[in-house]
């Protein structure tokens, strides 16, 4: 049939230097991709990381039209690189990217799960569809100064605030330093415990125990790409101690903030977002001009960002097919937390999406869902403590 598509699968190393170039040159007449996670080399380095790895080549009458890399997870296929991408979809001409529910389609998937699509979802049998909104800086020309002006007179108070807490900092600790563009294994090991600790004590999925995902991290840190495409580090330091690190990924003139920890004993004095200013404006004297922040969530986002873009969160089930193991834990979660409205149920189902991406077994997504299930059983635990300690009012 004339403008059938068909679909090739091959290994992330096995694009030809032609159909690299092809990448390139959707990329660069589609501004909806513009993030880092859509270069080349982002899912050439995941895919030598990641288990279960390959790119789908889509062709309409022998002519390339997309390419959608990806993972697969027991009966899932998931954007390649899940849950580390916060951005994901078929690289594409703008206008020309086949939709969600004809990739998963083609592709035979039982399920296709994303959580940041960015493109047509089509008419799917989704058992979820939402929009999500990522947030970022985009700065004039000029750079930092003329942004830093508007946003200090528009949300006053807050920057005030946090020149306070520069000068608390210096003043407790010693002088407030700051590099970018660190490279040092090292200080990313450092990062990744720091991390790993913040995740045991939110009882949040440990996205660094799988292994791979700390492959990634340590990949992309030794990659130099087109058009600056790589990953580096942000440090700061207060009289010699390191109080603040942030990973990020970057290429042209995009910057994405990725991985911020900082020392937790020193929360008041704001090191993270600290750390974060300083990084804008050290990248914007090398050019960049949008900073991604991803997701919203964190309160101290609006007072910096002044951009979004909106992505799609969906699961596109085919019909008739279903996995024990993925409703099972599901259930199991949704009854740790009884299901209390949509908003538990959307944690819920972000929750095992982490868990079923980062886990390449049946067992350890078991054992992750199970772990959360107890999280979740505690924390409704102490919430019930909580209510029953507050006094009644009469009246």
């Amino acid at each position: 049939m004339p403008g059938m598509l068909q679909v090739e699968i091959v290994k992330a190393d096995g694009l030809t230097a032609a159909q690299v170039g092809l990448w390139r040159a959707m990329l660069a007449c589609n501004p909806d991709l513009a993030s880092p996670y859509f270069r080349p080399e982002f899912a050439q380095i995941a895919g030598t990381v990641s288990p279960n790895a390959a790119i789908a080549i889509f062709r309409r009458a022998g002519e390339i039209v997309g390419f959608f890399p990806h993972q697969t997870r027991g009966g899932t296929l998931q954007p390649l690189g899940a849950p580390m991408n916060d951005y994901h979809g078929m690289i594409a001409r703008a206008g020309e990217a086949p939709d969600l529910e004809t990739v998963a389609r083609l592709l035979k998937a039982p399920r296709l799960r994303v959580g940041a699509w960015v493109g047509p979802v089509g008419e799917t049998e989704a058992a979820a569809v939402q929009d999500r909104e990522t947030l970022m800086v985009s700065m004039p020309e000029p750079g930092f100064e003329p942004w830093y002006a508007e946003r200090r007179q528009t949300w006053g108070k807050y920057f005030k605030d946090k020149e306070r807490a520069r000068r608390s900092l210096a003043a407790e600790l010693g002088e407030v330093t700051v590099e970018r563009n660190l490279r040092d294994p090292a200080l990313l090991n450092q990062l990744i415990a720091l991390k790993r600790d913040q995740y045991r004590r939110t009882g949040r999925h440990d996205i660094f125990d799988c292994g791979w995902t700390v492959d990634l991290l340590h990949a992309l840190l030794q990659a130099r790409g087109e058009d600056d495409f790589g990953a580096s580090m942000a440090a700061m330091w207060a009289g010699g101690k390191l109080v603040a690190v942030e990973y990020s990924l970057h290429a042209g003139g995009r910057y994405h903030f990725w991985f911020p920890v900082y020392e937790p004993s020193l929360a008041r004095c704001s090191p993270g977002i600290l750390l974060s200013m300083d990084t804008m404006r050290l990248a914007s004297e090398q050019g960049y001009r949008v900073f991604d922040f991803g997701f919203g969530g964190e309160g101290y986002k609006k007072y910096f960002c002044n951009a979004t873009q909106t992505v799609r969160e969906a699961l596109v089930v085919r019909p008739g097919l279903g996995s024990s193991v993925s409703k099972g834990a599901v259930g199991l979660l949704n009854a740790a937390g009884k299901s209390r409205g949509d908003r538990l149920r959307t944690s819920v189902r972000r929750r095992w999406a982490a868990i079923e991406a980062c886990e390449t077994t049946r067992a350890r997504r078991f054992r992750g869902a199970m772990d959360a299930a107890k999280v979740a059983l505690n924390k409704g635990a102490e919430r019930t403590a909580t209510r029953l300690a507050q006094p009644e009012v009469t009246g």
